[in-house]
């Protein structure tokens, strides 16, 4: 592992915070520098204190000691991020029973790194941890059976220091390294230089040799398998709220290779590296063989290993809390990395995040047991300590007790994702927590609306697919990029549509066929690839078409357009009849007049607008006006207003399909009937 202290940067960083101490400032350097190296830690894993002296309000000398605050991620963290604690009362505190983080405030240096670096890890969960530890790191470290976290492990790591004065890092089995000095740089150079020598000395054992896979990726259909498992991974609560899951694949040729082994199950379906680990993945994957399996045979197995996985994962609890004589209010006994040969890593989350740290996690953990594996057997914690960090306050509070969002965990299509209306949709559905993947044939326009919409919600939750709605060949092939990206669909916004103006007499076939194909068609299309992933998630869905005032209301010269958004609300109610039985709801926004949004005008007006204008001897704000006045409640209405109604619908507030909601300000004329 490389050692990136930099003396200039070093400085920088003091120069950077002025008003906090010297000591603090390179505490964020070298903090920073850890939390870059995801084999040290992982999303907001490790801790790192600094204790020094401070001048206090009263003018008074005094001893503090900054401390990596719960929820931090060392990769970005800030002066802010490193509460200060009274030092002397702190150590006044060895006598009681209970403090968390005590041992950074009982071991004398001024420094304290704290990994849960892969290497390091690798070697203490062996059976003959102390002999393959020593043999990498030399005879000057101090080791520990797992202790947990707060006053017990600080007392242990206090006494074996001062047993042991000379020694420069105590490493705690099953769950990292503590690497100390009396200057930032010190404690930093230690961490890297026992992480590199634990890392050469697995390097020597394994011989970089990976096996060739003996599960060809074909026998696997990920199409079909994910949204089976999705399906089955989401549950109803208490409350009646039904949850579902985000999920990420990993398949790269490494996981391929590793779970293709003959020993495969045996080595990665084993407990965490580290109990840290548990509030993000659970302490043991799901194993699911799905090779050569048809549709029928990849549900039984699905349904029957997550049965499986519950059974245990309740009867661990049930176990856990009978022993220690606690009460739990008991987590969700849902696994969140399933390892399926062919396929990959499998990693399950409320959010797109969650899923993603998962994974991560998972990958690493693969490598590292994969890199240990000659060394002997694989050691885990015991489930009881297991338990203790699981249903830890302090663990759990790093996942956040926020209410959950009303789409949290659901995922969301929106075809012509480049125009104004789909940015109200795509906002709202994104405000209310879906994920949201937008479609369009034009990638300038598509791009700019995701990008938008990004700069508010992040990239990782707007996705942007080119696809052409009137091809069936195209809306499969995305289907199956969504479905490889998160596992799923729930909620289908076909919304692309195109205008052309021109009375019967002059309207070409041409013309005519072409707006069909995009209004009508297209909305058959995405439609029809939906159905399958419906019906293999099991867990119902909404689909709601961006129709239009103009199927009650047609309008001169607009025959193409009014009689193609006329046939797609037709489909719509006839998906409602037969979608029903899976309990998927089908309904139907019109909406009328919405020019454009933050910028991005509406494909239709950009048509339609110049005939009109000239037509009513207007210009374009004159147009605009004509039409808020047009209707009863003389509004404007906004693509956002669209979005709302998206929601509305999607969030499954009523139960309501078949049902056509007007979004036009009120147009006698286009009223439902």
């Amino acid at each position: 592992m490389k050692n990136r202290y930099d003396e200039k940067e070093a400085q920088a960083f003091v120069g950077a915070y002025p008003n906090c101490p010297r000591e603090l400032a390179l505490r964020v350097y070298t903090s920073r520098l850890l939390g870059a190296e995801e084999d040290l830690v992982l999303h907001g894993g490790g801790n790192t204190s600094v204790k020094c002296s401070i001048t206090n309000l009263v003018g008074e000398d005094q001893e503090i000691l900054f401390i990596k605050g719960s929820g931090w991620d060392l990769g970005v963290i800030a002066p802010q991020g490193f509460p200060g604690l009274d030092l002397a009362y702190l150590r006044k505190l060895r006598q009681v029973g209970e403090l968390s983080d005590a041992e950074h405030a009982f071991l004398p240096q001024r420094f304290i790194d704290h990994t849960h670096a892969d290497a390091i890890v690798t070697l203490t969960n062996r059976e003959e941890a102390e002999k393959h530890l020593h043999a990498a790191l030399g005879d000057n470290i101090g080791i520990l059976p797992f202790i947990m976290p707060g006053l017990p492990l600080a007392l242990a790591m206090a006494e074996l220091h001062e047993r042991n004065p000379g020694i420069d890092c105590i490493i705690l089995k099953n769950h990292g390294i503590f690497t100390f000095g009396e200057d930032a740089k010190t404690a930093y150079d230690r961490m890297i230089d026992h992480v590199s020598r634990a890392e050469a000395y697995l390097a020597k054992r394994t011989g970089g040799a990976t096996a060739s896979p003996v599960v060809d990726p074909g026998l696997v259909q990920p199409f079909v398998v994910l949204p089976i498992l999705r399906g089955g991974l989401s549950f109803v609560e208490e409350s009646g709220r039904r949850r579902t899951m985000q999920l990420a694949v990993r398949r790269n040729q490494e996981i391929l290779a590793a779970l293709a082994r003959p020993d495969a199950k045996e080595l990665f379906a084993g407990g965490v590296l580290t109990p840290d680990h548990v509030i993000r993945t659970k302490n043991y994957p799901l194993w699911l063989e799905a090779a050569g399996l048809d549709e029928d045979e990849t549900q039984a197995a699905v349904h029957s290993g997550l049965a499986r996985y519950q059974e245990e994962y309740d009867r661990y609890f049930a176990a856990q809390t009978a022993a220690k004589k606690v009460a739990r209010t008991k987590l969700d006994s849902m696994p969140r990395i399933v390892l399926v040969p062919g396929l990959g890593v499998v990693a399950a989350g409320f959010t797109e995040k969650d899923a993603r740290i998962a994974a991560d996690i998972a990958e690493h953990t693969i490598a590292a047991k994969l890199a240990g594996a000659p060394l002997g057997p694989y050691r885990e914690l015991g489930q009881d300590s297991i338990f203790d960090m699981e249903y830890w306050g302090l663990e759990q509070a790093k996942l956040g007790k926020a209410k959950p969002k009303p789409l949290e965990g659901r995922t969301a299509l929106v075809t012509g994702g480049g125009g104004a209306i789909a940015m109200g949709i795509g906002r709202k559905l994104l405000e209310a927590g879906a994920r949201v993947f937008m479609t369009d044939i034009n990638q300038e326009r598509l791009e700019n609306v995701c990008h938008n919409l990004a700069d508010t919600f992040g990239s990782r939750m707007v996705f942007p697919l080119l696809m052409d709605v009137t091809s069936e060949e195209a809306v499969q092939l995305g289907l199956e990029q969504l479905v490889m990206e998160c596992g799923g669909l729930d909620i289908l916004v076909p919304n692309a549509g195109i205008a052309h103006v021109a009375k019967l007499a002059d309207l070409s076939e041409a013309a005519f066929r072409q707006v069909m194909e995009v209004n009508c068609l297209g909305v058959f299309q995405v439609i029809k690839g939906a159905i399958p992933i419906f019906k293999r998630q099991g867990t119902g869905g909404s689909i709601v078409i961006n129709s239009s005032k103009n199927v009650f209301a047609p309008g001169a010269s607009f025959g193409a357009y009014s009689a193609s958004k006329a046939g797609a609300h037709q489909l719509g109610k006839i998906a409602a009849l037969e979608l029903a039985e899976f309990g998927v709801r089908v309904n139907m926004i019109n909406a009328d007049a919405i020019f454009d949004d933050s910028g991005v005008s509406s494909g239709l007006w950009d048509v339609v607008g110049p005939e009109r204008m000239r037509s009513r001897n207007l210009d374009p704000e004159g147009l605009k006006d004509y039409y808020r006045q047009r209707n009863l409640l003389k509004t404007t209405v906004h693509a956002d207003h669209v979005g709302n109604a998206v929601v509305f619908f999607a969030s499954e507030q009523t139960p309501t399909t078949g049902a056509t909601l007007p979004v036009d300000g009120g147009i006698m004329a286009a009223f439902p009937r």
